[in-house]
């Protein structure tokens, strides 16, 4: 196969493994640490409440952030056929994107944004791509 093809696959499914893994760990956050009468599905009522909530509520979403970002920066570099660090990083990207609209939709604590923005994404990504290059070694 193609490298550059490759690399675009990997980068693909890097993305779709980390979303799984996000979205799980969010998914088992609302179960348990759930929001008292609010349903997570509805952006509305989890906008006007997010400002309110305590730090127990944000610890599952940050491992979704973080653990999603660095599995799926884990895939992509481990899929790659070259430039594994720079096809993590790309996923980390994609996170970092993913992270700002979100934090922008759903305005947090200043606090959790913070630290969600500055240690989720980028950070995980090069992590992963670390692995990646370690695990990979011929």
């Amino acid at each position: 196969m193609n490298s550059v093809l490759r690399n675009v696959l990997a980068v693909i499914a890097g993305w779709i493994v980390g979303s799984i893994v996000n979205m799980g760990l969010i998914t088992l956050g609302y179960s348990v640490t759930p929001i008292p009468n609010v349903d997570p599905n509805d952006m509305a009522a989890m906008a006007e409440v997010m400002p309110t909530l305590a730090p127990k509520f944000f610890i599952f979403p940050f491992l979704g952030h973080a653990l999603g970002t660095l599995v799926g920066a884990l895939v992509a570099g481990a899929i790659s056929k070259t430039r594994k660090m720079l096809s993590a990083l790309i996923v980390g990207v994609l996170f970092f994107i993913g992270g700002i609209v979100v934090n922008i939709m759903l305005q947090g604590p200043a606090w959790f944004t913070i630290v969600d923005i500055l240690l989720a994404y980028i950070p995980m990504a090069y992590i992963g791509g670390r692995l990646a290059r370690r695990i990979t070694r011929n």
